[in-house]
């Protein structure tokens, strides 16, 4: 329980950013999901889902969503599927 106005507003802003990260995280994740269901089929598709990806991993870095060296070797991995 907060004991002050300062403290009760930091309890409303800190639930508000944490429902905007999980938001993100999900949608780079649904992102990511679309990419390796795309490698079953269509190769074109892949790689303008991967290009989706690649960029989606940048930002979700960018903002602190994941730590920078885990996009990067996200981004490593799911390149290496497509080239295999």
């Amino acid at each position: 329980m907060a004991n002050s106005k300062s403290a009760e507003k930091r309890i409303k802003v800190n639930r508000t950013k944490r429902a905007i990260r999980v938001a993100h995280k999900s949608a780079l994740k649904t992102t990511i999901k679309r990419y390796l269901q795309s490698l079953e089929g269509d190769r074109d598709q892949a790689q303008d889902n991967l290009r989706k990806a690649i960029r989606a991993l940048d930002k979700a870095a960018a903002r602190g969503i994941i730590h920078k060296n885990a996009a990067a070797r996200t981004k490593s991995r799911l390149t290496k599927k497509l080239a295999n």
